[in-house]
C-alpha cells in the first residue's frame, strides 16, 4: 500500500494510537482528516502533522449525522482513499457487576459507529476501484480477558465483521486491515468505563507500560505497507502477544489462564 498523496481519515485521532498514525501518515506524505471530540486536541495534533489535514469533529455515535460527515469529508477532500476506525473506549468491570447500559455504550462506540461510517464510505471505494479499510480492534478481539465482556464482545465483533467484509469487498480493490494491538501506552485504561457507567480514572493498569504510540503507529505502518490482513502490536513476546499464539495452540489451556486472572470474589 502506498501512502503518499492518499488521504487518510481517522477517527480518535486526538490522543493515543490514532495521534500517532495521525503523524505517521503525515510522514508518509499523506493528507489527513481527524476526527474525534476534543476540537482543541484535534487542531493540536494537526499543528504538529506539518500536511494538508481537515480537523473534522464529532461524535460517533450520533448516527444520525454520519451522512452529513461523510458528505462534507467528501466534498472537502475529493475523496477517502484510506479509512482508519481507531476511536473506542474499554472497560473495567466484572460482568455480574456491569450494568446493561455500559454494555450498549461500548458496543455502540467501539462496534455499531465504526460500521456505520464504514458501510457510508464503502460505496463511493467501490465506485472509485480501491480503498482501505483499517479497523483498530485488540488482543481482546481475539482472547476473552476478564474485567472486559463488553469491550470483548464489541472488538470480538470487530474481527469477526472485518474478516468478512474483507472477503466480500475484495472483488472491488478494497483491502480490510484488522490491528489487534496488545499494550501500549495511551490512556485507555484511564477512560475505561466501570461496572456502573463511571470513569475509570489513572491508575496503575499493566497496559500503562506498554510501548509508545510511536512504535505503535510504525509497527501498523510497516504492516500495512506490505498489506497485512491482521496486523499484531505490541512489543515482540511481551506476555499478552503470546496469547495470540496460544489461543490457536491450546485454547484449554488459555482458557484456564485466563480464569486464574479474574478477581476472586465471594458472593452470597
Amino acid at each position: 500500500m502506498e501512502f503518499a498523496g492518499k488521504t487518510v481519515w481517522i477517527t480518535g485521532a486526538s490522543s493515543g494510537i490514532g495521534e500517532g498514525l495521525a503523524l505517521a501518515f503525515a510522514r508518509a506524505g499523506a493528507r489527513l482528516v481527524l476526527s474525534g471530540r476534543r476540537t482543541d486536541a484535534l487542531q493540536d495534533v494537526a499543528g504538529r502533522c506539518q500536511a494538508s489535514t481537515l480537523v473534522l469533529p464529532f461524535e460517533t455515535t450520533d448516527l444520525a449525522v454520519l451522512p452529513q460527515v461523510v458528505a462534507e469529508a467528501e466534498a472537502k477532500t475529493g475523496g477517502i482513499d484510506i479509512l482508519v476506525n481507531n476511536a473506542g473506549i474499554s472497560q473495567r468491570s466484572l460482568a455480574l457487576d456491569t450494568d446493561f447500559e455500559v454494555y450498549r455504550r461500548i458496543m455502540e462506540v467501539d462496534f455499531f459507529a465504526p460500521l456505520r461510517l464504514t458501510q457510508l464510505l464503502l460505496p463511493a471505494m467501490v465506485r472509485r476501484g480501491h480503498g482501505a479499510i483499517v479497523n483498530n480492534a485488540s488482543v481482546a478481539g481475539k482472547v476473552g480477558s476478564p474485567l472486559r465482556t463488553a469491550y470483548c464482545a464489541a472488538k470480538h465483533a470487530m474481527v469477526g465483521w472485518s474478516d468478512a467484509l474483507r472477503a466480500e469487498t475484495a472483488q472491488y480493490g478494497i483491502t480490510v486491515h484488522v490491528v489487534t494491538p496488545g499494550f501500549v501506552a495511551t490512556s485507555i485504561a484511564a477512560n475505561a468505563l466501570k461496572g456502573d457507567g463511571s470513569v475509570n480514572g489513572p491508575n496503575d493498569d499493566p497496559v500503562n507500560a506498554g510501548i509508545s504510540i510511536d512504535e505503535a503507529a510504525g509497527q501498523i505502518m510497516d504492516a500495512l505497507a506490505s498489506d497485512t490482513p491482521e496486523i499484531p502490536v505490541g512489543r515482540p513476546g511481551a506476555p499478552e502477544m503470546q496469547l495470540l499464539d496460544l489461543m490457536r495452540s491450546d485454547p484449554p489451556q488459555l482458557f484456564r489462564m485466563m480464569a486464574s486472572l479474574a478477581p476472586k470474589v465471594a458472593r452470597g
